[in-house]
């Protein structure tokens, strides 16, 4: 049986990471939920807005944040089809930085083998990468997928779930670290968001532009990927770490025949609890190929958890940020 109470980062008001520090709390969970004890859990953007009240869904402090939580299972539901001892990545909408979690059944994926509790808390950003790319923007084996954002934990997935489909991938990051970050996920061309990244990218093209672009970022490059499209081409808008949500002038879209396509990964779930699932089994397949890669950007202990959302704040972070609860 789980202990009674655990720890866990409490957040006490919308202040970043201002607002964070570690409480004894109750431990959480139902007779319906997988019971997990958690050995890592990820850090994202969407968790750096959630602690300013910044993010779609505002949950009123005091609150336990983290939607990404990997370890071990302490108990499950008989019909949940797991066992304490297994090996899983949970994601929810809260509830992650701490010692143990809760989380539905359908919501809870064994972890592939040979891959650690690190790199699996990067396999939310994977099953957002999959559903937006392959659901979302039917992605074809041969189109070409320009990924803003490269070096990011979502950029990446994005990258390597890309090149595991078949498809020629662009990255477009700022600085030579990043750029170097994108290139090791995979990506074949690496552009300076610095640069003039429309005409590099028209002449990495021959002129014709890409068919997706995977946009986490937003902000003022949002028309030049719209503008960026071969016809019949997508514009994939995953989130606005550019701080600034975009508008589109449709006349675009009608005389090139291109779509601007939202990709809401959770909130989708919602509609359809049993996706994760069927996602996961074709991560799974593409993990035992070799295309799966999490790069782990930085691992912090619980109590430094404020520095790496200073990270994501301050645009350093690379890769995927990581909680580390426990050895």
């Amino acid at each position: 049986m789980p202990p009674s109470t655990m720890r866990a980062l409490l957040l006490h008001s919308l202040n970043g990471a201002d607002g964070l520090a570690i409480a004894e709390v109750p431990v959480p969970g139902g007779p319906d939920d997988v019971i997990i004890e958690v050995y890592a859990a990820g850090v994202g953007f969407p968790d750096l807005l959630m602690t300013k009240g910044q993010y779609q869904f505002r949950p009123n402090p005091p609150f336990i944040p983290g939607v990404e939580a990997a370890g071990v299972v302490l108990s499950a539901p008989s019909s949940s089809g797991y066992r304490t001892g297994d090996r899983v990545i949970a994601s929810s909408r809260l509830g992650a930085w701490a010692e143990i979690a809760a989380a539905h059944p359908l919501s809870t994926m064994p972890i592939p083998e040979g891959m650690s509790f690190e790199e699996a808390t990067a396999m939310v950003n994977y099953q957002t990468a999959y559903f937006g790319l392959v659901w979302r923007g039917e992605l074809k084996p041969g189109e070409t997928v320009l990924v803003h954002g490269a070096a990011g934990g979502t950029g990446t997935s994005a990258i390597q779930v890309a090149r595991g489909l078949g498809a020629t991938v662009i990255a477009i990051a700022r600085g030579d670290e990043k750029l170097a970050v994108a290139r090791d996920a995979g990506a074949q061309h690496c552009i300076d968001a610095e640069s003039e990244w429309l005409a590099e990218v028209r002449a990495i093209t021959d002129g014709r532009g890409v068919d997706v672009v995977y946009d986490p970022v937003g902000g003022e490059r949002f028309t030049d990927s719209v503008r960026s499209l071969a016809p019949l081409g997508r514009v994939l808008v995953v989130g606005f770490a550019g701080g600034s949500i975009p508008e589109v002038k449709v006349n675009r879209l009608l005389l090139r025949n291109t779509a601007v396509i939202g990709v809401a990964w959770g909130e989708f779930v919602r509609v359809d609890p049993a996706m994760p699932r069927t996602i996961a089994a074709s991560l799974a397949q593409l993990h035992a190929a070799g295309h799966i890669r999490p790069p782990i950007g930085g691992v912090y202990p619980m109590e430094r958890c404020g520095d790496a959302l200073r990270a994501l704040e301050e645009r350093r972070a690379t890769g995927k940020l990581v909680l580390k609860v426990r050895d």
